[in-house]
């Protein structure tokens, strides 16, 4: 079959792999229709994450039609369509009863070799093993067009408990930090929960220029203060709550900054930093909530579902280039200069 394999920093190529097949009786076989290129395959594609070997299949925005199921899989059948949750879970243990699937013993990455658990191949290909599928795979039932539901399997998930986590009330000043994909859908999701006013902080005039499009106010960060913009909009106040969606040390910094006292700030930007100099005795004195979270797909579905059935949120708007399989080089290439905002991959 035909994937998409890491054969360096930056080199990625379409190469025949061998086809997955059932190793657990708990798995199941997709054929894959449509896949993405996600932010976080950056750090794949760039060589960051620790123990990537060469040959590792990428990818963990995927869906498509099931085609083999284990012996003990019972609620996933074949030819059902069905999107993949980008994290696995073993759908038993305790985390996982309590919808705490990220922390699952058992739990890995589609496309991130054994960085985070079982090694794993990703779903920019043909065909994906899926381990756990009852768990794992999340069934659809309306006809919606892949380019509409897909994302439900990370970023759209990501950027809605960005929103949840942040106790986003009626009535609130929300700011978020990133006008990428998961924090654009951070921003349509604290809209969704009733957010008055939201706030994009970014520094790429394109991303802004998108964040206004769907009703967030801009703010440039080269060209304007955030915290005093914010302040100035909220009787000197600060945003109720900041929901911070990039990962490191400066887009951490702007969302403390910009929040009020007694605030919330809720992180799903990918941290790779040990030792972030954060004051707790500031935290302490404003009474800060500061919260971290990994989007979960499984536990999130059957919220999100109806809002993009009843077109309350429009994922497909965010997508800017499609191409096929073949392409996914140049789609890459695009992601990562910038010149891409999304790009989704017709793999069959």
């Amino acid at each position: 079959m035909k994937a998409c394999v890491w054969n360096g920093a930056q080199d990625v190529r379409i190469e025949e792999v061998p086809e997955p097949t059932i190793i657990k009786d708990t798995d199941a076989i997709l054929k894959v229709q449509t896949a993405a290129i996600c932010g976080t395959d950056l750090h794949a594609y760039h060589g960051q994450v620790p123990g990537f070997q060469s040959g590792i299949v990428l990818g963990h925005e995927f869906m498509g039609t099931v085609e083999q199921v284990g012996s003990k899989v019972s609620t996933i059948h074949v030819r059902d369509r069905a999107i993949a949750s980008d994290i696995t879970a073993c759908g038993s243990c305790w985390y996982c009863r309590q919808g705490l699937h990220w922390n699952c013993a058992s739990r890995s990455l589609f496309g991130y070799g054994s960085a985070f658990g079982e090694s794993l191949a990703g779903g920019q290909a043909e065909y994906v093993r899926i381990p756990y599928a009852d768990t794992v795979l999340i069934p659809l039932t309306s006809s919606l067009p892949d380019d509409r539901v897909l994302f439900l399997g990370d970023i759209l998930s990501t950027g809605f408990l960005c929103a949840l986590n942040g106790g986003v009330k009626p009535g609130d000043v929300v700011a978020v930090v990133g006008s990428g994909p998961v924090g654009l859908f951070a921003q349509m999701s604290a809209r969704v929960q009733g957010a008055a006013k939201v706030f994009a902080i970014d520094r790429v005039p394109d991303r802004l220029a998108v964040a206004e499009k769907f009703g967030s106010i801009a703010i440039n960060f080269e060209k304007h203060d955030p915290k005093e913009v914010i302040a100035a909009a909220t009787s000197g106040r600060g945003a109720d709550v900041a929901l911070e969606a990039v990962g490191g040390k400066e887009p951490l910094d702007s969302a403390l900054q910009v929040v009020r006292p007694h605030g919330t700030v809720s992180i799903v930007g990918v941290h790779m930093l040990d030792n972030y100099p954060l004051s707790t005795f500031d935290a302490f004195v404003r009474e800060l909530t500061i919260r971290f979270g990994v989007g979960d797909p499984m536990r999130l579905a059957a919220q999100i579902l109806p809002l993009i059935e009843n077109e309350v949120i429009h994922p497909d708007k965010i997508i800017s280039h499609r191409m096929d399989l073949q392409d996914i080089a140049e789609g890459y290439r695009l992601f990562n200069e910038r010149k891409a905002f999304k790009v989704l991959i017709n793999v069959t």
